[in-house]
């Protein structure tokens, strides 16, 4: 509809293009939340609203975002949508209040549509702040600044590149929150830290030199917010002779105390440091210790362990037969263990404390794109990225929230997506500061990325798939394929642009004819913190709760599930007497207001059994390159047996690793709810 109004004065003074579309959308939104289905009658209202504003400034003034607010509200009211009209007073009231409160958090003014718990997350572990702590970018600068760092490698390879328009295209790509880098890229980026790389692998050599130089090295990463991954394998065991010393080894648990030790210090500095991943092969002669070496929460909270778990132990398993103990130091069996007393062992370590975490060995080097370069041993701190010796990858995930519309996946978008995600994660690599030489090396080398997904759980609900369903299997088969796909797709055409990754006649990908830029493309991480400022389920995971209260940095902050608040407002049930009690109840199972079948829509990690739990990242690893970070929960009462059979079906079904989390089996949880009667 043509109108004489052509600009509109935002609240900071500023003018912008006016935009009937935007009037539409709003009305419609507001109809919708109330279970209005007549979008042509949004349009019809929202020309209504045109038409007045054209006779009240004729062209001659521009009226400001409050005056078209008001003159919404009249309309709305006059024309008898008084549901509507309420909806949409109450949408201006809570805009007004997170504004208010936006500038509370930040201590100034910003034009940002991200949720007040994501705010206080960038306040404290991601924007810029000057020597007294007070903050020097709001969220759009830092995205800004982002964009710009990472757009300016394109110029390494075109000189005539428009790294201007690059900058635009990721500052949408971050700033609609359709996709986030991981952590340090969005801390480092464009400061004089820029290290922007999330997860390392350091070798740890069987010499006290060695192991000193490795608790160096860590000590850098960790100071530039990134976590390290370690395999403690080749350390000899505990009471071995040392020849230079004539004395005896304390063994590889007592050295991840020392590890433990100068994390803690390194924690000391505020922002977000990196925690470990220390691994041990099943087949050490300390395995037994090493199993029991968190029994006690209160030791290695810096770690997480996992157990390097082998074929020849799994068929010792299932044969009930013994398997040996090997010193590394000499390659000779030195010991024989009962195969299932092990694995009891550890299934009732994990029951008991939810560590160690399982690694399938032969599983990972299956399909590692480098064995010319030699095996791999160890994983990033979160067990969703095998790692050389050395190595790093930079990590990023799709918000599959924002890929669905209207009920459906827009598959569209989410090869746009990917596009330009992996052009974003190719180009951290030229851009990132390395801490070490010889990660630099490996990493140029391989030019690994790791795009994987968050939302997961949030793109179910939208399309009204219960997680624990064929259903939900085929669908994330389908939505991993398309990004695998699409993913190696970029590569390809980054590499006809760029060449190849330089390690790649050493690769897996020469041999099938396949020139990529990338060794790897996919990876599946926890997205802990960009799942916060997305304001969406993490990683793969289900939804721990709908209603809950999670600490985060010290403080409690209540979450309600963003469409369970749009279903309850569209059903005219929502109270906030209605979310005290789901929060008690952590889910909507049993929660009669809410239809039956949207009740399973709407089930949490609790409701879902473990065998799902499986299912699903099996599902997810069948199309990605590299590992998944997944915690399989199981309810307080699960037995031990439960955590064996989760164990034996990932290994069947092709996962590279199992974490297990029985509820309140620790003292302290991440979230904070009652299970209810």
């Amino acid at each position: 509809m043509k109108t004489t109004v052509t600009r509109i004065r935002k609240r900071d003074g500023s003018a912008v293009r006016f935009s009937q579309d935007k009037i539409t959308h709003a009305i419609w939104k507001a109809a919708h939340s109330v279970g209005g289905k007549d979008r042509k009658l949004a349009q019809q209202l929202s020309e209504e609203v045109v038409r007045r504003l054209d006779k009240r400034y004729d062209g001659h003034s521009v009226p400001s975002i409050e005056d078209i607010q008001d003159i919404v509200e009249q309309v709305l009211i006059e024309k008898g949508h008084a549901r509507t009209a309420k909806a949409y007073i109450l949408y201006r009231q809570q805009r007004k209040y997170t504004r208010e409160q936006a500038r509370a958090i930040l201590g100034m003014e910003t034009k940002t549509t991200l949720s007040l718990n994501a705010l206080r997350v960038l306040k404290e572990r991601i924007l810029l702040k000057d020597e007294r702590g007070n903050l020097t970018e709001t969220p759009d600068r830092m995205f800004w600044r982002v964009a710009k760092d990472v757009a300016k490698a394109d110029k390494l390879y075109d000189k005539k590149a428009d790294t201007q328009a690059t900058a635009q295209e990721f500052h949408d790509l971050m700033a609609d929150l359709d996709f986030l880098p991981n952590s340090p890229t969005l801390m480092n980026a464009g400061t004089d830290v820029q290290q922007l790389t999330a997860c390392f692998a350091l070798p740890v050599p069987d010499s006290i030199e060695g192991i000193f130089d490795t608790l160096r090295q860590a000590a850098i990463i960790h100071k530039s917010g990134a976590g390290t991954g370690f395999s403690f394998s080749r350390l000899r065991p505990k009471d071995d002779y040392i020849a230079k010393t004539q004395s005896q080894t304390s063994g590889p648990v007592s050295f991840m105390h020392v590890f433990d030790a100068a994390t803690n210090v390194m924690k000391q500095g505020g922002r977000k440091r990196g925690a470990n991943m220390a691994m041990l092969r099943v087949d050490h002669p300390d395995i037994l210790e090493f199993i029991a070496a968190k029994e006690d929460h209160r030791h290695l909270t810096n770690f997480n362990i996992s157990v390097g778990i082998t074929k020849a132990f799994m068929d010792a398993v299932r044969k009930g037969k013994e398997y040996p103990l090997i010193n590394p130091r000499t390659g000779r069996a030195v010991n024989k263990l009962r195969a299932r007393h092990v694995f009891e062992l550890l299934s009732f370590q994990a029951w008991k404390s939810g560590e160690p975490g399982v690694l399938f060995l032969d599983a990972i080097n299956a399909s590692n794109p480098t064995p010319g370069l030699g095996k791999i041993e160890a994983t990033d701190s979160c067990a969703g990225q095998p790692l050389l010796p050395y190595e790093a990858c930079g990590l990023g995930s799709v918000n599959l929230a924002r890929m669905v519309v209207e009920g459906e996946i827009d598959f569209a978008k989410l090869r746009r997506t990917v596009r330009s995600a992996v052009h974003f994660l190719d180009n951290v690599i030229d851009v990132n500061r390395y801490p070490l030489p010889q990660t630099e090396a490996i990493c140029k080398g391989n030019r690994k990325i790791g795009l994987g997904v968050m939302g997961f759980a949030d793109m179910l609900i939208q399309l009204k798939i219960p997680y624990d369903s064929k259903e939900a299997v085929r669908t994330a088969e389908s939505v991993m394929r398309l990004i695998s796909q699409e993913a190696r797709k970029m590569s390809q055409e980054l590499a006809k642009r760029r060449g190849v990754f330089p390690n790649w006649k050493k690769s897996i990908w020469a041999k099938r004819g396949l020139r990529l830029r990338n060794a790897t493309c996919t990876t599946i991480s926890p997205t802990g913190t960009i799942s916060l400022i997305a304001d969406v389920s993490a990683g793969i995971e289900p939804n721990i709760a709908l209603c809950y209260t999670r600490n985060v940095l010290g403080r409690k902050l209540l979450f309600v599930n963003r469409y369970l608040e749009a279903t309850m407002c569209e059903l005219g049930i929502y109270s906030e007497a209605l979310l005290e009690k789901m929060k008690d109840k952590a889910s909507a199972k049993g929660i009669a207001e809410i239809p039956a079948p949207l009740r399973k829509v709407f089930i949490t990690a609790m409701d879902i059994s473990p065998e799902w739990h499986v299912r699903v990242q099996a599902a997810f690893q069948k199309h990605t390159d590299n590992a998944i970070s997944k915690t399989i929960n199981f309810p307080h009462e699960a037995q031990i047996e439960a955590i064996g059979k989760a164990y034996q079906l990932a290994y069947k079904l092709g996962c590279k690793g199992i974490t297990v989390y029985r509820d309140r089996s620790r003292q302290e949880q991440l979230m904070s709810f009652h299970q209810g009667a």
